[in-house]
């Protein structure tokens, strides 16, 4: 499984238009066959005792779930988020991914050492 947070900065003034046009895209994406999960969220002011956090109106944060990372690639090539990169370009600041794997799948593997190197030295 595959894991994306991308956090969108939209130039000030766009968010309202940025956020129907994504809406009308992430109905496709859902209907995407590896498609696990696919939330699109904003900032909350939270007025609770929790450690602070950096708030920006004009960024908005979707949270992904693939089955593969293959599925990942073919999402991003589909021409539903063609379509969807075009009509958002000019609306678009900048653009943060991060794409995850669970950190326990690294924990089971066993990790090579280099050849050169005793397993047993310190």
């Amino acid at each position: 499984m595959v894991n994306v947070i991308a956090s969108i900065s939209i130039k000030a003034g766009r968010i309202s238009e940025y956020l129907a046009i994504l809406k009308d895209s992430m109905q496709a994406v859902r209907k995407e066959k590896e498609c696990i999960e696919y939330i699109a969220t904003v900032d909350v002011d939270i007025e609770a005792n929790l450690p602070p956090q950096a708030l920006d109106k004009n960024v908005v944060t979707i949270i992904e779930k693939w089955e593969s990372l293959e599925a990942l690639k073919a999402h991003l090539r589909s021409p539903h988020m063609l379509n969807y990169r075009e009509k958002t370009k000019n609306m678009v600041e900048r653009v943060s991914l991060k794409v995850l794997q669970e950190a326990a799948q690294l924990a089971h593997r066993p990790r090579r050492m280099p050849s050169r190197v005793s397993p047993f030295r310190c």
